[in-house]
């Protein structure tokens, strides 16, 4: 017993390492959620008394009238409905179309297989540029509408690899089962190798839904109809265009815009954008880890 209990004792260069280790792991996360926080107390301060500064930790002049001005413009409620629309959407698109191809892929018996998988590989490497690509949206229709969005986010070759290595670890005998009782592909696909793929395709659902919510290149890009931008390209523009002047000007009579500026509503505006993400992430972090790691140890 006492020898167990001098080996579980930690010496005194591990402690001083544990807690060296902890201090750097504070100061990384400190400096990783103040600037968080502290656009978050600055959008919740009264916008005239937040120019003084010496806000740093708390509201000094508490006031919702900086979030009142934000949503009392109607683009950004049809830019929330536009990327709330395009991330469910365009992420189950992308997935079920994905994992169809990666099972394609994953068969060894699909001819030329080896020879898709090198194009795939060249195409994460080297792209056309974007002159080439927005001529390509332009010929297919795609500029200004709402599916620009969803049709060229299909696919994406890494989320392709994880499904090719996830599908390759099924037992060859349950698709041989599935065969005898006189299912074909399609149906093998559906209703065998789905159901229990569940893992990976909550994986490579979160990491496309992440990015169809923070995406904003497209709407700056390839479309123009206000109505039709989501709400990262109306950040975007509050932030570059300096448009937050215009929401004031159209802030209706029942808020007071002596003490809302230009600057406040920015805040408020990025903490309306972001919150819905920041607030889901953390508790889909494991899955992205999981992700990350799937298909790459075999047991």
């Amino acid at each position: 017993m006492l020898k167990l209990f001098k080996k579980n004792r930690r010496t005194t260069s591990e402690y001083i390492f544990d807690n060296v280790n902890m201090f750097i792991m504070l100061i990384i996360c400190f400096i990783t959620l103040y600037p968080i926080w502290y656009v978050l107390v600055n959008s919740l301060n009264d916008g005239i008394d937040a120019m003084k500064g010496g806000i740093y930790w708390w509201p000094r002049e508490f006031t919702l009238e900086n979030y009142k001005a934000v949503f009392a413009n109607p683009g950004i409620v049809t830019s929330f409905g536009v990327t709330i629309a395009k991330t469910i959407l365009g992420t189950v698109t992308h997935v079920f179309f994905t994992a169809m191809v990666a099972y394609a892929l994953s068969r060894k018996e699909l001819y030329g297989r080896k020879i898709y998988m090198f194009i795939g590989v060249i195409t994460m490497f080297f792209s056309g540029g974007l002159i080439p690509y927005f001529l390509l949206i332009r010929d297919l229709g795609l500029f200004d509408n709402f599916l620009v969005y969803v049709i060229p986010t299909m696919f994406n070759f890494f989320h392709l690899i994880i499904f090719v290595s996830f599908f390759r670890e099924l037992p060859a005998s349950l698709e041989e089962a599935a065969k005898i009782d006189g299912a074909n592909d399609i149906m093998i696909f559906l209703k065998v190798v789905i159901p229990l793929s569940m893992p990976v395709i909550a994986t490579i659902a979160l990491f496309q839904g992440v990015y169809q919510w923070n995406d904003y290149f497209a709407g700056v890009i390839f479309v123009n109809n206000p109505e039709l931008q989501p709400i990262q390209t109306y950040l975007y523009k509050v932030v570059a265009e300096s448009s937050s002047n215009q929401m004031m000007l159209n802030a209706p009579g029942g808020i007071t815009t002596k003490t809302v500026t230009s600057q406040s509503i920015k805040l408020a505006t990025m903490v309306v954008t972001t919150l819905p993400i920041v607030l889901v992430y953390p508790f889909l972090q494991k899955y992205f880890v999981k992700g990350m790691l799937i298909g790459s140890v075999k047991g």
